[in-house]
């Protein structure tokens, strides 16, 4: 029986090991000198409460994979003079510089880091939205928004819109750790990519993969295709890959049910950690989302990880598909979130709750136990809200 808190994020697991065979020779020519990244962000304001929906919030921790910046504010906030001080990597330096003020009313700032050595260059673009605490019936995540990751130029990434009609990347794939494994992959032979055919215009598509010579070495010898709501920070998949994954993202409406379309086509043979063939078992899939409060008992902020994203006592609601049965024609799903707890309505109102969704090709990819070739391409996404006034 398959342990999906093993599972969630199995690329992450299947690449520790191998990446740690391989990341001297992928990285021994870069010097620290060469690193030029914001870590983490920061918007001091007079009266945070009343500016942020929660303080913690004043406070963003950047990951290496992100290029885009967003402090979500009180639809009433004044952005018109702010001044975000950021933390760089050892020696670099920022333009426009950190603590400068900038009218962000008027749309994105652009700040570009520079290595210490002057030649290395990133681009961030820092968004600063006004948001509205308003009632949807139904959010919806259809796959339209996708591009070439711009640091690496290897794997694809998704976005979604956001209030101001810029985009965001609230989708987190493990794209990343599969680019250290097999660096010459084309961006279509990664484990996450998009379709171009799906149920409805575009669709997101997971794929197990084989990771090649360096992971028979390190007997990592699959990856699954994943997709989830929530950041990867690739900085500490190294030592810690569990909490590399942090699932969820603020969520202002309480989710009632959870649908969508999917196809899935498991591989012709499913492997156990050897790479032996397990006669007479079929590989699964897994669909799920999970509703929880991110802040813990004394109010620090909070995520879960691939070791609690089921079992955390912070969780209020799971909706599970459970067994993801074979078809190759689009199949819709529909499953209601089942309630373990009461709902804060005014910290609703205030995104002390977030919505993970989770996706994977191989359930028992976290041990790395599955099918390579197994397929499961996902479309047209909704997550149903109970209608309050």
């Amino acid at each position: 029986m398959k342990s999906k808190i093993e599972i969630h994020i199995p690329l992450i697991a299947g690449l520790i090991a191998m990446t740690s065979l391989v990341m001297s020779s992928c990285f021994g020519d870069e010097p620290d000198y060469c690193e030029a990244d914001i870590e983490t962000a920061t918007l001091h304001v007079a009266r945070p409460a009343e500016f942020f929906f929660q303080e913690s919030d004043s406070l963003q921790v950047v990951f290496s994979t992100d290029s885009i910046i967003t402090f979500a504010v009180r639809g009433n906030a004044d952005v018109s003079a702010l001044s975000p001080e950021f933390t760089l990597s050892p020696g670099a330096s920022v333009s426009p510089a950190s603590g400068s003020t900038h009218d962000f009313g008027q749309g994105p700032v652009i700040y570009t880091v520079t290595s210490q050595d002057g030649k290395w260059q990133r681009r961030y673009r820092v968004n600063v939205v006004p948001t509205l605490i308003t009632v949807a019936d139904t959010i919806c995540y259809d796959f339209e928004h996708y591009e070439i990751e711009p640091t690496y130029k290897r794997y694809y990434m998704w976005l979604n819109p956001l209030p101001d009609g810029t985009m965001g990347h609230d989708w987190a794939t493990a794209n990343d750790g599969y680019r250290i494994s097999m660096g010459s992959a084309a961006a279509m032979d990664y484990p996450t990519t998009p379709l171009a055919d799906g149920h409805d215009g575009a669709a997101v598509c997971l794929t197990t993969r084989d990771t090649g010579p360096f992971g028979k070495m390190a007997q990592k010898r699959l990856a699954a295709g994943n997709m989830y709501l929530g950041t990867f920070d690739m900085k500490i998949a190294m030592s810690d890959h569990l909490h590399a994954t942090r699932f969820g993202i603020p969520f202002t409406n309480m989710p009632n049910r959870f649908t969508g379309y999917y196809t899935y086509e498991p591989g012709p043979t499913v492997q156990d950690f050897y790479g032996n063939p397990i006669a007479g078992r079929t590989d699964s899939a897994d669909v799920y989302a999970v509703f929880y409060r991110n802040h813990d008992a004394q109010g620090n902020p909070a995520v879960l990880y691939g070791d609690n994203v089921l079992t955390s006592e912070l969780i209020v609601a799971v909706a599970d598909l459970g067994y993801v049965s074979p078809t190759t024609t689009w199949t819709a799903w529909d499953v209601k979130f089942e309630y373990r707890k009461e709902v804060d309505q005014q910290l609703l109102a205030d995104k002390g709750y977030s919505l993970a969704i989770v996706f994977s090709s191989s359930s028992s990819g976290g041990s790395f136990i599955g099918a390579i070739g197994s397929r499961l391409c996902i479309d047209q996404v909704r997550i149903i809200c109970t209608h309050e006034e």
